[in-house]
């Protein structure tokens, strides 16, 4: 048997059915094959049990005996101590393994979605969506089949930090981060452009892109949005091989001047060398955290380069989770299927949104000034503070053991306030606490 070395460990030589899949990136999009990493140009979804079931579920008309699942008169097996809470659901909706895709009507339904909600995305060419375990699954396995040591990750300095881990931690790249904001409080595309430019040596580039922000709650207008584009082709005209992800966490929540859509419409197809992934979910778009339920999508210009990018997915969920909970599945597909789902959807989102507003009728009054600096925020969950006398982790402790407050401290001076998880009519006292504590921390002696 043929073997290779490495890391100091006998391998076998690269899997057929990964090189077979590698051969068609090449051929549809060579750059798309030279963003991979070691890991993805190994992965592949095997020909093996679940390959086996779909056949069989398809042609099997009198015996399916593959699969790994109890049934009983023609439906799964199920204990009815469990069924009678989901009584309006069929067995088939909830008790089988789901395709390591996803289901494929759901599939199906969230690409339908994205289309009606990205004008942008209307005759590009992108694939079908993958179902993952909600986002930070998505992003974990962007992480593994396109970043390793030596790739350098960008970001803005206000992010997530879960993006350390992922990028990080769990994969060895390295992140460099610019200035989230320009000095005229807009999103810094010159910083942007300076630091994609910065990697000609490297000739390769992951740049994640969150709108709306967290922790800001910003997303750029279209002056902006269109500076972004035009810095991401510039740098790929430059020879920089870049994988840019659309972190779509939070899509669909833009309140006031921003843009209406998600940038990965206007970054799918801009340059060969741009491989174009959205990651989204159901999580918080349809307020379903606990369902777990995601989205992985790639444009690089190629149905077959798609295709095969979508089967690399597929071996990384069955190499992890093998697949994602059927049941979250069939909650949030009936849920888009529903003929009241657009009116529920836009009664909660005009109740974030009165809150959103009314944090910054309450950040007007002129006595915060002294306090604090609020950053810009128009969209999402969430708003900071930029503290002007006090440290942020010392006035999230003071505020959580002294008035129960409880935000979230950033670095020396950002407070982060989830204004999604109060009341309209609890916002005002809300910030009058962390006035307060600011005070108490500023001049203990009064």
């Amino acid at each position: 048997m043929s073997v290779r070395i490495r890391h100091g460990v006998a391998r076998e030589l690269m899997n057929p059915i990964a090189e077979e899949l590698n051969e068609k990136i090449r051929r549809g999009n060579p750059y798309a094959y030279e963003l991979l990493s070691g890991l993805g140009r190994e992965l592949y979804f095997p020909k093996g049990i679940l390959t086996q079931s779909a056949e069989a579920k398809e042609q099997a008309h009198r015996f399916d005996a593959t699969i790994g699942i109890a049934t009983e008169d023609g439906q799964p097996l199920y204990l009815p101590s469990i069924q009678q809470t989901l009584s309006a659901y069929e067995p088939s909706e909830l008790y089988p393994y789901a395709p390591a895709a996803g289901k494929p009507e759901l599939r199906q339904a969230w690409r339908d979605k994205m289309l009606a909600e990205n004008p942008s995305l209307r005759d590009k060419s992108f694939s079908q969506p993958v179902v993952t375990n909600a986002l930070t699954h998505g992003l974990s396995i962007v992480a593994d089949m396109f970043a390793e040591a030596g790739d350098v990750v960008i970001l803005p300095d206000k992010l997530w930090g879960n993006y350390n881990l992922i990028f990080s931690v769990r994969r060895g790249a390295e992140v460099e981060r610019f200035p989230f904001f320009s000095t005229e409080g807009l999103f810094n595309v010159r910083g942007l452009r300076e630091t994609l430019l910065k990697q000609k040596a490297r000739k390769k580039a992951i740049l994640v892109l969150n709108f709306p922000n967290n922790p800001t709650g910003y997303t750029p207008g279209e002056r902006e949005a269109s500076g972004i584009v035009e810095a991401v082709r510039e740098a790929a005209g430059a020879g920089i091989n870049l994988v840019v992800v659309t972190d779509d966490a939070y899509f669909g929540l833009f309140y006031e001047d921003s843009l209406k859509e998600s940038l990965f419409g206007r970054m799918a197809q801009i340059h060969p060398r741009v491989l174009a992934v959205k990651v989204d979910g159901a999580t918080k778009e349809e307020y379903v955290w606990g369902f777990r339920v995601g989205f992985l999508t790639f444009s690089a210009g190629h149905p077959e380069v798609h295709r095969a990018l979508e089967n690399k997915v597929m071996g990384c969920i069955r190499g992890t989770v093998s697949s994602v909970t059927r049941p979250s599945q069939s909650f949030v597909l009936r849920a888009l299927k529903s003929n009241t789902f657009r009116e529920e959807k836009e009664e909660k989102y005009l109740l974030l949104k009165e809150r959103a507003l009314e944090v910054k009728r309450i950040l007007a009054a002129d006595k915060f000034a002294r306090a604090w600096e609020p950053y810009p925020f128009n969209s999402g969950y969430f708003m900071c503070l930029r503290l002007k006398s006090v440290k942020a982790e010392a006035l999230r402790l003071h505020l959580l053991r002294r008035y129960g407050v409880g935000v979230i401290s950033l670095g020396d001076s950002d407070l982060r306030i989830a204004f999604s998880s109060v009341a309209k009519e609890d916002l005002a006292e809300l910030f009058e606490l962390i006035y307060q504590g600011v005070k108490d921390l500023a001049h203990p002696e009064d």
